[in-house]
């Protein structure tokens, strides 16, 4: 089998069966597992797959930069979000992640909600700026422009002064066992300390996030108590992480 047929074959297993193994596909096309370990590096270089101990996972398609994110999966996100919406009480201290589907969370929050919103993202503080009832903290830092949202050690200091009642998470990848994932080291420490300041962890993951992984680990996927997803996510997608005990809100 020639290497171009050989790595069409692992990227159409991988769509099938959500991840491959090095030593299977070894014994498969009967070559060595270094020479998958090869093909396997090369497609992670090209953003075809994310390569874990092993083998390889599916690469999440919401790495892209936060400008080309806000045109993937649009009517998604805004339904996400009202469902997301509808679990912030009266009263509370919410934590809004940055990211395009958190915007939508931020836009659809209820006019008569009383509630203070704690956020990294100056996007999402400017979205709240006209509603009457909400008090908007925001915490500083370097900005990354990436995902514009502030990340460093200054971001992180100001965390630790925060007790939330919920922490909304956005996420480039879900995965039962590859757990939370981002595309950046430095969002990944941010959103690590977020995740410790919160009673309650929501996660809003859009299908394209769901069964896949990025580089940098956020926690293990127990960490969330709450995955919102589209209305039309097929049972045996979530099936795995619902067996670990996290709650599935369809939108």
């Amino acid at each position: 089998m020639l290497t171009s047929h050989r790595k069409q074959a692992i990227l159409a297993a991988l769509k099938r069966d959500g991840q491959v193994i090095a030593k299977s596909l070894s014994e498969e096309y009967g070559v060595s597992e270094d020479t998958i370990r090869r093909d396997l590096r090369e497609l992670a270089a090209e953003g075809l797959l994310q390569r874990v101990h092993g083998g390889a996972l599916p690469s999440s398609p919401a790495a892209a930069d936060f400008a080309h994110r806000k045109q993937i999966s649009t009517e998604s996100k805004s339904a996400i979000a009202r469902k997301a919406a509808e679990l912030i009480l009266p009263g509370q201290v919410v934590i809004i992640d940055g990211g395009t589907t958190c915007v939508q969370l931020a836009r659809h929050l209820p006019a008569t909600l009383q509630a203070t919103v704690v956020t990294h993202s100056p996007s999402i503080a400017v979205e709240l700026v006209s509603h009457p009832g909400i008090e908007v903290v925001m915490i500083g830092g370097r900005l990354f422009k990436h995902s514009v949202v502030a990340v460093g050690a200054a971001a992180i200091e100001a965390i630790n002064h925060i007790r939330a009642d919920v922490y909304f998470m956005g996420v480039t990848g879900v995965h039962p066992t590859a757990g939370l994932s981002t595309g950046d080291l430095e969002e990944a420490y941010v959103k690590r300390a977020l995740v410790a300041r919160a009673a309650e962890v929501v996660v809003l993951a859009s299908a394209e996030k769901i069964n896949a992984a990025s580089p940098y680990v956020i926690a293990q996927a127990t960490a969330a108590n709450t995955i919102v997803v589209e209305a039309d996510t097929p049972e045996e997608t979530i099936a795995p992480l619902a067996a670990l005990g996290i709650a599935i809100v369809r939108a």
